[in-house]
């Protein structure tokens, strides 16, 4: 069974020059973003690699147990690493430093929420669930609410939670039914919350849950609900912890994976009148706030689902070059060689390589970009990246899942048998990231979110000023004096074009048929991570072409040039099978009636 290992030379290239760290460090409040960049990244690879990856196994197997008081206890070793996790002070990477935090850029989430989830997802669902309440309270909290909660959600001391889902009420949030009665200055909460990650734990002192509830007077719909924050112990005005709050955990769930994370059915207001809850922001507005956690969690998972198809990878990839299986079919030597010698397994890991490499690219430049919308003194450009931080993160969470399930397969399927047992671990790479297409709004949520709010919504206007800053750096690659660069860009400028054209098709349709618009969503969401991901992909190859012409020796850029070619010529070329399956056959999908999916079991009359 493999080791993790952070890959810091790619996360450095992709920083420094893809996303473009030295940018992000000329904004506010993140001057000193450069003199720590690497030992920051060097920290947390090691800290991922001899705190983490040690328990991600054992978690798997150990789980997660509950008492008949509703008390949660985490594998072994959890426990002690939250606390070194907290200590280190990784919770408040990017919090403002008047909270406890460090202050430090929103980019330097891609590669440290890469590596806790590449060595242990089941561990790092708590913190990537802290970090959404955090930045809710931070947002729209009062004054008093961010004094109280904020330091010590960032010192570790207590953890926050976002709780969403009822049991009527999947990822249709109108159905929400828990309710919130005012009681002088706080509320009591009554109602049932499902899927709550780390809902219930032993990690910390304290939990702080933000609910999503119905006032008495509040309207149907979205438009009624409001966010509470409820604590699993009331704080008292000194700050200290006060009696538990009327909230339990009434049991956790046996998962196909992520088996280290608890994932708790929550019940308030069991024992009495309601939970206390204190109304965050302004009354039905909840919603609006909760997208808040809702956002920043989606782009987490997607990084999520890349760092666990990395980490399969590097499985694979170390399988291979042990595993003495058939000699090599293209010459005369009969004497068995390692599998990584034969084409085939070559090719999937060629196509795991460039998968991640342009995911990774992807979700870095998306981070940056979350930077100068927060914090450019620019106006305008606030408002840019704004938008192009609205259309990527659907793609980001969505394309970034689903790749990530059929590059983990993929890396199975190297293991042949043995991937399929679990004592190699392969299996549970597998099982852990099937998840990630699901929560935090499923692939096809995000698609329809793509298609409905960003893509018809401003009439196509920040796709088509995306599509066209790809097709000019296609055009400039295309030209390049190196083949390899002009091949990515010769390949990325046929996949432009497919993308372009099927948005206008969709847009098209959409004012008449809105059905046959979003019945090819999803592979319009792929579509468009594929040549997102090709866009990064040529961006990076023409930095290596560049590097090694003036000389650089470094076998990094060689691999990033041959990995970036692969991308063109077995990435990129979805782009035609994608256009033919939306333009010719979105039309086809809603043709069967719904009898018609039932099987006939008669026999057939013969004559």
């Amino acid at each position: 069974m493999s080791t993790y290992r952070a890959p810091l030379r790619d996360m450095q290239f992709v920083l420094r020059e893809l996303a473009g760290i030295d940018e992000v460090a000329k904004l506010p409040g993140n001057e000193d973003t450069l003199d720590v960049l690497d030992s920051i990244l060097e920290e947390a690879g090691a800290f991922a690699t001899g705190v983490l990856d040690p328990l991600n196994h054992t978690a798997d197997k150990e789980g997660c147990s509950i008492d008949a008081n509703g008390n949660v206890t985490t594998p072994k070793g959890f426990k002690e690493a939250y606390k070194k996790f907290a200590d280190a002070g990784w919770i408040g990477l990017p919090v403002p430093a008047e909270y406890g935090g460090q202050g430090l850029p929103q980019l330097l989430l891609g590669p440290t929420l890469e590596m806790w989830n590449g060595s242990n997802i089941g561990f790092a669902n708590g913190p990537l669930l802290n970090q959404g309440a955090i930045e809710a309270v931070e947002l729209c909290g009062s004054h008093e609410q961010k004094k109280t909660y904020i330091p010590n959600l960032v010192s570790g001391k207590w953890t926050g939670t976002m709780n969403l889902t009822e049991p009527q009420a999947g990822s249709d949030l109108a159905q929400v039914r828990a309710k919130a009665v005012p009681e002088g200055e706080h509320y009591l909460i009554t109602g049932e919350k499902i899927f709550i990650t780390f809902g219930e734990h032993d990690m910390a002192e304290n939990i702080i849950h933000l609910v999503l509830a119905r006032l008495p007077d509040a309207p149907e719909g979205t438009k009624g609900i409001s966010m509470f924050i409820v604590p699993k112990f009331l704080v008292k005005p000194d700050g200290s912890l006060g009696e538990k709050n009327d909230v339990v955990c009434a049991g956790i769930e046996h998962k196909l994976g992520i088996n280290g994370n608890p994932t708790c059915t929550m019940k308030f207001g069991e024992k009495g009148k309601g939970a206390i809850g204190f109304l965050v922001g302004e009354a039905n507005r909840g919603l609006e706030y909760m997208f808040i956690m809702m956002n920043a969690a989606r782009f987490s998972v997607g990084v999520q689902g890349y760092a666990v198809a990395d980490r399969a990878y590097q499985s694979a990839l170390a399988y291979a070059k042990e595993r003495v299986q058939m000699s090599d079919a293209t010459t005369r030597n009969k004497a068995p060689v390692r599998i990584i010698e034969h084409p085939d397994v070559r090719r999937m890991l060629m196509w795991q390589k460039a998968n991640i490499e342009a995911m990774r690219a992807l979700a870095y430049v998306t981070a940056a970009s979350l930077d100068f919308a927060q914090k450019s003194p620019d106006e305008k450009t606030r408002k840019e990246h704004k938008a192009f931080i609205e259309l990527m993160i659907p793609i980001v969470k969505g394309w970034c899942t689903e790749n990530a399930v059929e590059l983990c397969s993929n890396a199975l399927q190297i293991f042949g048998g043995m991937g399929y047992v679990e004592e190699t671990g392969i299996a549970q790479q597998y099982r852990d990231v099937r998840i990630t297409t699901i929560y935090e709004g499923t692939t096809g949520i995000q698609a329809l979110d793509l298609v409905g709010r960003k893509l018809i919504r401003d009439m196509g206007a920040t796709a088509t000023t995306v599509i066209k800053t790809m097709e000019k750096f296609a055009k400039e690659a295309a030209a390049h004096p190196n083949a390899d660069v002009k091949a990515v860009g010769e390949a990325l400028l046929k996949s432009i074009a497919s993308l372009a054209e099927v948005s206008q098709w969709i847009g098209m349709n959409a004012m008449g048929d809105l059905k046959k618009a979003f019945a090819c969503s999803v592979p319009y969401l792929k579509l468009w991570g594929v040549v997102a991901g090709g866009w990064q992909m040529g961006r990076a190859a023409k930095v290596a072409a560049e590097k090694i012409a003036a000389g650089d020796k470094d076998p990094f850029y060689s691999a990033k040039l041959a990995t970036a070619k692969f991308y063109a010529s077995h990435v990129l070329s979805q782009g035609a099978w994608y256009k033919r399956q939306i333009i010719d056959g979105a039309g086809d999908v809603m043709t069967l009636p719904e009898d018609g999916f039932e099987l006939d079991r008669k026999m057939a009359v013969t004559a």
